[in-house]
């Protein structure tokens, strides 16, 4: 099981793209996080030609490993 890409065939190098959302507060002279989202992927491209990879796509292995190792979901 892995990755492949269908335009050049590269089976190595993806460029995972994420989301991450951060909620700030401002408490006077300093700020405060207190809130943040688990990234969430939103793009998967090769990382030799740049072609998009369909996420959806992936088998459900594939994509459940993809996923936990990025923390995402």
């Amino acid at each position: 099981m892995g990755l492949t890409c269908t335009n050049c065939g590269n089976e190595r190098s993806f460029l995972a793209k994420t989301l991450q959302t951060h909620v700030v507060q401002s408490g006077g002279k300093e700020l405060e996080l207190t809130e943040q989202s688990r990234p969430a992927v939103f793009e998967l491209l090769c990382d030799e030609c740049e072609t998009d990879i369909d996420f959806g796509a992936l088998e459900s292995d594939l994509r459940r490993e993809l996923i936990l190792l990025l923390g995402a979901h």
